[in-house]
């Protein structure tokens, strides 16, 4: 098989040492491709396939990521990820299996183990090795104005092996000394270390409740450990495109967009 593409194609390396090579393709909106060898094995919520070899086995279950039975499984959902959880085994020979970004932004690979476990925001797993689990790390309502309603919610990246990660925008990461204290608008957190703490607080003042509703709540993150900030937040990509989008005339499906 012949691969054509603008640039340099980077080649396929296996950075964390879990057995399984990956490469990012692309700049802006990156994609993630996974070489497996025969009988390797990762996994991926559903729905989130964007391409694969013919080698390459796909199969679904509500089980997988450390989810099984029925609160294992709500708990997954209730974090943002997919009731159902995707397979992808090589049979016969070599595979490929590629996952690409949503936003514009970042994928980044994370090697997981006991003393290496992280909280990613809720859309921003994509795929790991089989080892590795998915489940609730954090839920708390914040209101409309922080993410319309949804309320803050963080999942929790444990077990073994290398996950990867999505974030919208720039990522920007800083590594917090032990006790080192950043405040952080709450979209903008993409991924940080389980070993930072996070406390949800109120922004004080009424000019801040009246004319700022969308920061009302920010993050107060404490070190030890890294945290890796994403520029690109979808209630702000929301907010900036709302503008140009007026509702269809004579209440049909789709959206008008406006120019200029």
């Amino acid at each position: 098989m012949s691969e054509h593409v603008d640039g340099t194609m980077p080649e396929f390396e296996d950075t964390e040492q879990a057995g399984v090579s990956h490469r990012v393709v692309g700049t802006t909106m990156p994609v993630l491709e996974v070489a497996l060898e025969s009988g390797q094995t990762i996994i991926s919520q559903g729905g989130e396939l964007s391409w694969m070899t013919s080698t390459v086995q796909m199969s679904t279950a509500t089980s997988g990521a450390g989810g099984s039975g029925v609160m294992g499984v709500f708990k997954r959902a209730v974090s943002g990820g997919t009731i159902f959880m995707s397979q992808y085994t090589a049979q016969g020979g070599k595979g490929m299996v590629a996952f690409a970004a949503k936003m514009p932004g970042h994928i980044k690979a994370i090697h997981v183990d006991a003393g290496h476990e992280y909280m990613v925001s809720r859309h921003g797993f994509l795929a790991a090795t089989s080892d590795v689990t998915l489940n609730l790390g954090i839920q708390q309502k914040l209101g409309v104005g922080v993410f319309s309603g949804n309320g803050f919610v963080l999942q929790r990246i444990a077990g073994t092996g290398t996950a990867w990660v999505e974030l919208s925008g720039e990522m920007v990461t800083y590594d917090l000394a032990a006790g080192e204290t950043m405040m952080v608008h709450p979209g903008h957190i993409g991924l940080y270390e389980a070993s930072v703490n996070l406390e949800i607080t109120m922004v004080k003042g009424i000019k801040n409740m009246l004319f700022g509703a969308d920061t009302l709540f920010l993050a107060k993150l404490t070190g030890p450990g890294k945290v890796h900030l994403q520029t690109l937040t979808l209630p702000g990509l929301a907010h900036a495109l709302s503008p140009y989008i007026t509702p269809p005339e004579g209440g049909g499906g789709g959206i008008n967009f406006k120019l200029g």
